[in-house]
């Protein structure tokens, strides 16, 4: 009987082990899980969450125009400088190195002298709308981290539409629109982001902030994600607490600065009068130099790594998850739901680590693919992060899936006190006693042992083998 005891004290030891596996006693959990930041002190380490760290991240996208012969240059024709609009003698031809402006000249490395910069044709079809569609892919979704900047080398355009998509650019949502006049151009009242305020940060507004027409000195276009942040971590970002409060609990904010693609609408070219000039229509078209997409890619929290191998961004999960988001769990390590990691560090946040399903527990023994309520642990004391186990919340076992759990086997004789193990997933108990593997008098659940019961009390044992006999004493029988 002592043996048979030993075996499941034993089993469950190891499934309590595996438990605090991702609750190390040192700080240790969240090395894994740090962000490289930059303070006034430099470049330090903050360990608010697991997530890749930001970067440039038109390194990784591919680009594509509508209509797709948009392009100048074939076959060639002239243009007006920008610094003089009647000044026409400019060249673009697409055969020609020095005088072609493809669009990949929009995210090159340059030098400020000589500019480079993708050209559109000319509005030489006006009164037909000169219209691009510019869309930014990055087969990945990515988290927005720094404001968006468009620098134009024609003047900003008198309309303008950035989109956004979640769904690999299946559906399209407006994320700002530019105009010279909003109420005209989109029967919208003009705001600027100072405008906003932490309950409309998510309003999508019009501004004509950036779209003063044809100046040699108003190249640039933001979309401010800098300044949505500051609405809760403060002016200067110092307050980031806030913010990844603010998106642990908010999830339509987190998608707000979450995209798979972006789409650069551009609808009116920089007219700079109230009437096109239909003698210089070579006056009209779009010329874009540079574009800034800074971000990281979105893991779920569950990775601080992304790599970018065949053209294409992934990220290398953690916490036993899987996935192109690292948005599920593992094969063998769905024991619970998948959850995104948490912004906060232990105790304010948790990993959310997929653990080991009920199948796939330890083989053998085979009774640890039980698996007590992750939720009893918790931490103790910040500065020592190792998880107390709160016994008194230990009231219950959780069975992921009881009709395939392999509960008990008779060849390992969990089955303690005379108990037989009925098809792998209950035990069937003397009279005498009760508990999922027949370890627990019955009399104890009456309360009415006694020293003349017969019945004796467990042997007592080592603390950790008390904790173990505890955690299996106020563990309740399976249900099916």
């Amino acid at each position: 009987m002592y043996l048979s005891r030993f075996l499941s004290i034993h089993a469950l030891w190891v499934t309590v082990s595996s438990v605090m596996q991702p609750y190390p006693l040192v700080w240790g959990h969240y090395d894994l899980c740090k962000t490289q930041i930059y303070t006034e002190e430099g470049k330090v380490w903050d360990y608010m969450a697991c997530q890749p760290e930001s970067t440039d991240m038109t390194k990784y996208l591919k680009v594509k125009l509508d209509p797709p012969d948009i392009t100048c240059g074939d076959p060639p024709e002239t243009f007006c400088a920008m610094g003089n609009p009647y000044m026409c003698n400019n060249e673009c031809d697409a055969s020609t190195p020095e005088l072609a402006h493809p669009p990949e000249l929009m995210f090159d490395f340059e030098g400020r002298h000589p500019s480079t910069f993708w050209q559109s044709a000319t509005w030489k079809e006006y009164p037909k709308p000169l219209q691009v569609n510019i869309t930014l892919s990055w087969s990945k979704t990515i988290e927005l981290t720094d404001n968006i900047v468009i620098t134009f080398e024609s003047g900003r355009p008198d309309q303008m539409i950035l989109e956004k998509s979640l769904d690999y650019g299946r559906t399209w949502q407006p994320y700002q629109y530019y105009a010279t006049d909003c109420l005209d151009a989109f029967h919208m009242d003009p705001k600027s982001v100072k405008d906003l305020s932490q309950h409309t940060v998510l309003e999508i507004i019009c501004t004509e902030e950036y779209s003063t027409g044809y100046t040699t000195n108003s190249k640039i276009i933001h979309f401010e994600i800098k300044d949505r942040f500051a609405f809760f971590a403060g002016p200067r970002l110092r307050n980031m607490a806030s913010l990844y409060g603010q998106l642990d609990t908010t999830k339509k904010l987190r998608d707000f600065f979450t995209v798979t693609d972006l789409r650069i609408r551009l609808l009116r070219p920089a007219v700079g009068e109230i009437f096109v000039d239909e003698l210089h229509l070579a006056r009209y078209f779009y010329a874009i130099s540079d574009i800034k997409v800074r971000g990281r890619c979105k893991c779920n929290l569950h990775a601080t790594v992304c790599v970018y191998d065949n053209s294409k961004l992934t990220c290398e999960c953690e916490h036993n998850t899987t996935g192109p988001d690292c948005g599920k769990c593992k094969k063998n390590y769905q024991g619970r739901p998948w959850s995104p990691g948490s912004y906060l560090p232990i105790p304010k946040g948790t990993a959310n680590t997929c653990i080991p399903s009920i199948s796939s527990i330890g083989n053998p023994p085979k009774f640890n693919r039980i698996w007590p309520n992750i939720s009893s642990l918790e931490v103790s004391n910040p500065k020592q992060v190792a998880p107390k186990l709160a016994l008194s919340t230990v009231s219950s076992v959780q069975v992921a899936n009881h009709k395939r759990a392999n509960v008990c086997d008779n060849e390992l004789l969990h089955c303690q006190n005379g108990g037989t193990c009925h098809n792998n997933v209950r035990c069937l108990c003397p009279a005498a006693y009760t508990g999922i593997l027949c370890e627990k008098l019955r009399c104890e659940e009456a309360g009415s042992c006694g020293s003349d019961s017969g019945q004796g009390a467990p042997p007592h044992g080592s603390p950790a083998l008390l904790l173990l006999t505890t955690l299996l004493g106020t563990a309740s029988p399976l249900v099916f």
